[in-house]
């Protein structure tokens, strides 16, 4: 019998249950390193379970470690449980309606509610599994805050706490089944903070230095510099502070937010130095004083082959969950409120068009272990797969074509087709990470693989040493 069907039954019956903590999850809809109920939900369910606990992981106090077993290989599988703002819906709704269960206006719009439930299952499954088959080995949940804007694993990359890892596990809510085989980009997100002169505006204005101003044209100027940077890197700001509403005064304060991407962490710090370069000519072009400060970061993904294979080779053995006719027409009925330009984005961040898709994904996307693909987004999974070699999955749990960040999604997020595909996903990595402890030289070969594609280059944490995390800054 092999680890799929050894595991399946032992997480089938525990399905509703899990499902359960994924619903309450989702009610709570906290963001980033506020997440503080939906840990203790997540450390309480995994005490139960026998696990070891270490809270205020890296000094994060919603980030932790739930250990269980001893010995090697050593294995970790990541979680996630923070919302987004604004995106408070209500479920099962096919419009956009806030939500009477989220009066904090947020919402679950990248399944984090669903992701940190599925790796957590699948933990407490691979417990189960090692004690059953009287295995070495030791399994560990990494509760990984702030994925969201708050780079919370990479602080947490920064603190050592994968150092001693043999491999990594994850996956990510979507809709569509298959291998999560592409990079990421790189990227890095700072504050620039521009302090002028207040005057009045009409009587003395020659007095004033307009700290707006030297934002307008630092926006310009990095607008300047898109024609001169890579073709994947990306440029993106927020005014967060304008400097107030009275146009009769020079505004004397103004703050832009900047998020900088590029393919792999050099380009991303290159393109850094230029937008800060464009920040520091605005300043002196306006006669403001100018203050950086340096928000977060995180490391491009390094797909590994090898464990994508075996991942791959489990989730063929699975193929996908049975859908009701309730759940088809679910999907249909949402798929009114999904435009047609999001379901063909969806073929394309598949790497190949699907013609004629269904509402929902049957099957697993092809993957090809000898093609390599950037994802425009970015993931702060990228600073563990620099440490250890990480493999990562898409599971459907949304109708086709559902966008990331959306209303949509948040609308799914408790439907029982969201349930299946986060129960589907915990059956895939806990039987990935089964045939790694029954297979320890494919462990040998991933680390072979990471070491030659990092260049026998060490993992440098991007965010500097000195740069805390953004919950425990004043100002």
């Amino acid at each position: 019998m092999g680890a799929i069907d050894k595991l399946a039954p032992f997480i089938d019956a525990r399905s509703e249950r899990y499902a359960d903590l994924s619903d309450r999850i989702w009610s709570l809809a906290e963001l980033r390193y506020d997440e503080h109920k939906s840990a203790e939900l997540h450390i309480a369910m995994l005490e139960e379970a026998g696990f070891r606990i270490t809270r205020d992981a890296a000094g994060i106090p919603t980030a932790f470690v739930a250990e269980a077993g001893s010995g090697g290989p050593v294995i970790g599988i990541l979680g996630e449980y923070d919302a987004l703002s604004g995106l408070s819906q209500e479920s099962g709704a096919y419009a956009c309606l806030p939500s009477p269960e989220t009066p904090n206006g947020n919402g679950h719009g990248c399944g984090h509610h669903l992701l940190g439930t599925a790796a957590h299952f699948a933990a407490v499954a691979v417990k189960e599994f090692l004690e059953a088959n009287g295995l070495p080995g030791t399994i560990r949940f990494y509760g990984c805050p702030a994925e969201e804007g708050g780079s919370g694993k990479t602080f947490m990359a920064r603190a050592g706490l994968f150092d001693d890892l043999d491999a990594a596990l994850t996956w990510h809510p979507a809709s569509h089944t298959g291998i999560f085989h592409q990079s990421s980009l790189a990227n890095i997100q700072a504050y620039f903070r521009f302090r002028g002169i207040a005057a009045h505006a009409a009587n003395s204005p020659h007095l004033g230095r307009s700290a707006l101003d030297a934002v307008e044209l630092m926006n310009v100027g990095v607008n300047y510099l898109r024609e001169h940077m890579v073709p994947d890197a990306r440029v993106h700001y927020a005014v967060t502070n304008s400097g107030g509403i009275s146009p009769n005064v020079v505004q004397a304060r103004a703050e832009v937010l900047y998020l900088v991407r590029a393919p792999i962490n050099s380009q991303a710090a290159e393109l850094y130095e230029r937008v800060q370069n464009v920040a520091r000519g605005a300043a002196l072009m306006t006669g403001c004083e100018l203050e950086i400060v340096f928000d977060k970061a995180c490391s491009n993904y390094i797909p590994n082959r090898v464990l994508n294979q075996i991942m791959y080779a489990n989730m063929q053995a699975l193929r996908g969950p049975a859908y009701s006719e309730g759940e088809q027409q679910a999907a249909l009925r949402m798929w009114d409120a999904i435009s047609e330009d999001d379901i063909d984005n969806a073929g394309k961040n598949l790497g190949a068009v699907l013609r004629n898709p269904t509402p929902l994904f049957q099957g697993v996307a092809p993957y090809d272990p000898g093609k390599t693909e950037i994802t425009y987004g970015s993931t702060d999974v990228g600073d563990v797969s620099w440490v250890t070699p990480t493999a990562q999955c898409w599971g459907a749990c949304y109708a086709y074509g559902t966008p990331f960040h959306s209303w949509q999604m948040v609308a799914q997020g408790k439907m029982s087709m969201a349930h299946k595909g986060m129960v589907h996903a915990a059956k895939i990595i806990a039987a990935t990470a089964a045939d790694l402890y029954s297979r320890p030289e494919e462990l040998e070969r991933a680390k072979a693989e990471l070491t030659q594609a990092r260049r026998g280059q060490p993992y440098v944490c991007p965010i500097p040493p000195d740069v805390l995390p953004s919950f425990m800054r004043k100002g």
